[in-house]
């Protein structure tokens, strides 16, 4: 039997250890914390439960193939919840959208903000429909993006206007401002700028509007332990604590990982650490012609983000489970972050409070919540050390005294902060960059790191920073990239090898 060894265990390592035990390749997991999850880990205190990383579910029939690949039902482990609206919007001029996959609702508040814009929404519908296609029906996030397939793809994304930056696209179709950011603020869910990011990101609202966006009642670390679970019922190995400190290469191939000084022998290694860390800190540079150190530096990396998780003894009805409360400034603002790597006086953020769906994530008549505030990463030199605990009051106050939760910092049952130096000493991510590498035009598809690494053989990567990119949905499939990958190297079958596996 072949085996094979994933680091790390969130969202891409999972999804990657499922899909390979399905099909027969025996696989471990080495997980540096005490559990799994990665970057989707969860905070119990106090009786408050939080999501510190991941926080909402779309697409969730590509959850659904996992489960069905290892013989079993996605309902027996996960009750999801459909939410609506998807978000609401606060604008900073005091008004607001409910977004949500209802087209008539949807045009009569654009409308309300410009006549023309709810018109023109079902023109942009058809566009971003024709991206998903592409991505999502037509398999292109689900496979190896080479050269080849960048070719094949490039006169449909000229037509489509795939390649121009996301703001530019839907500024073609909505004049009122807050339409336009209605729709083009998705790459920053994905670590990008709108501003640059190119427009085939832009089928993410067209897939949130067929798919739905979704809760998973417990939280999402309840689909990591649908995930652990199912894994482990199908007999694989999770090593936690066992943090890898070298991929062994020999020969130009990847022969196995090195955690807490132990050799475990591998026929294919996959990483779903982060991309610079993996190929800076896990792998000799003797091995690495293309990912030097130099040329891994040289990549541009996504901003960080400021986290507050607050356990509050009070409700606060005028939120969703998903607000976005947004400052006047919106390009200027992006620019700040991603260009000048300033921390700006003013800020937008989103609130994740999944106490509106589920009361059991918090003691009774409490609110579970978490502020997540965009930021820049690492290489601006801010020191968070002296400028957490400031940042944070002045948030909490701008929340109780400008926005309106009235009472919120008397309240406060919970206060635990998670910074962009967080990022980098508890996930080993580069720069403190919450999503990896930046999702721009140049660092996008064929030109992103690739799921089978150019440098080494056997040696595959999964999640944020390879094709197809960040968010859930793009991280799982990596995961089904890299395993099409895999299956052509190892010259394995494409279909299930162990029969007893049956559906649940």
């Amino acid at each position: 039997m072949k085996r094979a060894a994933i680091i790390g265990s969130g969202f891409g390592g999972l999804a990657a250890a499922i899909r390979l035990q399905a099909r027969g390749i025996q696989t471990t997991i080495f997980e540096k914390n005490e559990q799994v999850g990665g970057h989707a880990y969860q905070l119990k205190k106090d009786g408050y439960t939080f999501d510190m990383g991941p926080s909402l579910i779309t697409a969730p029939d590509i959850i659904e193939r996992i489960f069905r690949l290892a013989g079993r039902r996605m309902e027996d482990y996960l009750d999801l919840i459909y939410l609506d609206p998807f978000y609401r919007i606060y604008f900073h001029d005091g008004s607001s959208l409910d977004y949500s996959a209802d087209s008539q609702r949807m045009k009569e508040q654009m409308a309300h903000f410009h006549p023309r814009d709810g018109e023109n929404y079902d023109r942009f519908m058809n566009l971003v429909r024709q991206l998903y296609d592409a991505v999502i029906v037509d398999g292109l996030g689900a496979r190896p993006f080479d050269l080849n397939t960048l070719v094949q793809f490039l006169p449909k994304a000229l037509r489509l206007n795939a390649l121009l930056p996301t703001y530019t696209v839907v500024s073609r179709y909505f004049k009122d401002p807050r339409n336009r950011f209605a729709f083009s603020f998705h790459p920053l869910f994905i670590g990008g700028s709108p501003f640059r990011s190119p427009a085939v990101y832009l089928m993410i609202p067209y897939l949130e509007k067929i798919g739905g966006v979704w809760f998973s009642k417990g939280g999402m670390y309840s689909l990591v332990e649908a995930f652990r679970k199912v894994f482990q019922e199908i007999g694989g190995e999770i090593k936690t604590g066992a943090e890898v400190s070298q991929i062994v290469v020999r020969d130009g191939r990847a022969r196995g990982v090195v955690a807490n000084g132990e050799l475990y022998e591998a026929d294919a290694v996959v990483s779903n650490a982060h991309f610079a860390h993996t190929y800076s800190d896990l792998i000799a540079g003797e091995h690495r012609k293309k990912w030097s150190d130099r040329k891994v530096q040289k990549l541009a990396y996504g901003m960080s983000t400021f986290l507050l998780y607050i356990g509050v003894k009070k409700q606060y009805p005028q939120l969703r489970h998903h607000t976005l409360i947004l400052s006047e400034r919106y390009k200027e603002l992006v620019r700040d972050i991603f260009d000048r790597k300033i921390l700006a006086d003013d800020f937008s953020m989103y609130l994740h409070v999944p106490t509106r769906t589920d009361p059991e994530m918090a003691p009774p008549g409490c609110e579970s919540m978490y502020v997540l505030i965009p930021t820049p990463n690492l290489a601006a030199g801010i020191d968070w050390q002296q400028t957490a605990r400031p940042f944070a009051e002045k948030i909490l106050r701008f929340l109780e005294e400008e926005f309106g939760l009235e009472g919120l910092r008397e309240n406060i049952e919970v206060l635990e902060l998670f910074t962009p130096e967080d990022f980098r000493n508890r996930r080993n991510n580069y720069l403190g960059s919450a999503w990896g590498v930046e999702p721009k035009l140049t660092q996008t598809a064929s030109f992103r790191p690739h799921n089978r690494s150019e440098d080494v053989e056997r040696l595959y990567l999964v999640g944020a920073s390879t094709h197809p990119g960040a968010g859930v949905p793009g991280v799982l499939l990596t995961a089904e990239a890299t395993e099409k990958a895999i299956l052509a190297d190892l010259q394995l079958p494409a279909q299930i090898v162990q029969p007893e596996f049956q559906f649940a």
